[in-house]
């Protein structure tokens, strides 16, 4: 006795749109920016107007020198009361973080999220051709996986 199905004939396979599925469709390009000479008390200001948590620092030609982060407006602070200096007097320069991990935009969002994982970080700048283009946070990267539920994630 053969094996019957009950399934019935089956349509044939329709090929979906790929869905965008890299760090440049997903990136932010609009940038707050800072330089390195501006006091910790101007990049505060900022963020708190902007609701941002951190933001690129550039010199005059784009190019990445570092980020500066609130933990970093952290640190000026806590600073600031040991050595009885008033908040935010100090240039940015002497807290952002200067070793910072970049990505490049064709870089894949499940690669850049595995990124995000290892390195426990919030944002990555997006670099090319040595210039600031872009940055990808953690949220960015949860808003392309929600866009993409449903779909088939091949890469």
């Amino acid at each position: 006795m053969g094996i019957k199905s009950f399934q019935g004939r089956r349509a044939a396979p329709v090929k979906l749109e790929s869905a965008p599925i890299l760090v440049e469709d997903y990136m932010t390009s609009s940038l707050i920016t800072f330089k390195k000479d501006q006091s910790v008390a101007e990049v505060m200001e900022a963020m708190i107007k902007n609701k941002i948590s951190g933001a690129p620092v550039v010199n005059d030609f784009g190019e990445l020198e570092g980020v500066i982060s609130d933990g970093d407006c952290m640190k000026q602070i806590s600073e600031s009361r040991y050595f009885n200096m008033p908040i935010g007097d100090m240039k940015i320069e002497n807290y952002m973080d200067d070793n910072v991990a970049v990505i490049d935009k064709n870089l894949n969002i499940f690669d850049c999220a595995q990124l995000f994982y290892k390195h426990d970080c919030r944002r990555f700048p997006v670099i090319e051709y040595g210039k600031l283009i872009g940055m990808i946070s953690r949220k960015d990267i949860l808003c392309a996986a929600l866009k993409l539920r449903g779909q088939n994630w091949h890469c």
